[in-house]
């Protein structure tokens, strides 16, 4: 499936629509990208389509601010090095939490931009999602889910490692 054959506020199968879905959302994107997810294994957060997509939104506008929650970040500083640079870079707009242990049992991943767009992969180990533009209700309801799973984030992510 091409990305102009992903349709919209319906359920979407397969990891590289998935990840297709995800680059539409985050492309549209303008002043804020919320992201939880589990440990970016999935969702291809290293690729070179999305580090161009992050990027353009960390430069384009001075106020954009991109937040990521993670239960685990190990593949993220470890397996995502450009990803993490943009971090280094842009650590005045963007940052990156990780969840404590009770937390830990959610098992669906979402993106939410703008506060009125959104993707919502159902369970980590199922590619099945959905995606949809300008639904400020569902939007809404994730964004009440993220920030609930901001109160429970025990780390912030550092690009430094602090020591004695």
């Amino acid at each position: 499936m091409s990305d102009a054959e992903l349709i919209p506020d319906n359920i979407i199968l397969g990891e590289r629509n998935y990840e297709a879905g995800l680059n539409l959302v985050i492309a549209d994107a303008f002043n804020e990208i919320l992201i939880f997810d589990q440990d970016f294994i999935k969702g291809g957060y290293a690729s070179p389509k999305r580090l161009e997509l992050l990027h353009a939104f960390l430069s384009n506008d001075p106020l954009s601010k991109l937040t990521i929650i993670l239960q685990d970040s190990q593949h993220f500083i470890n397996h995502c090095p450009k990803l993490f640079e943009l971090l280094k870079v842009f650590g005045h707009k963007m940052i990156v939490y990780e969840t404590n242990d009770s937390a830990k049992v959610a098992k669906d991943c979402f993106v939410i931009t703008d506060k009125c767009n959104y993707l919502r992969r159902f369970h980590i180990d199922q590619p099945r999602f959905k995606y949809a533009f300008n639904d400020e209700e569902m939007a809404a309801n994730l964004l009440m889910r993220f920030n609930e799973l901001l109160e429970e984030t025990a780390d912030v992510i550092s690009v430094t490692k602090l020591g004695l």
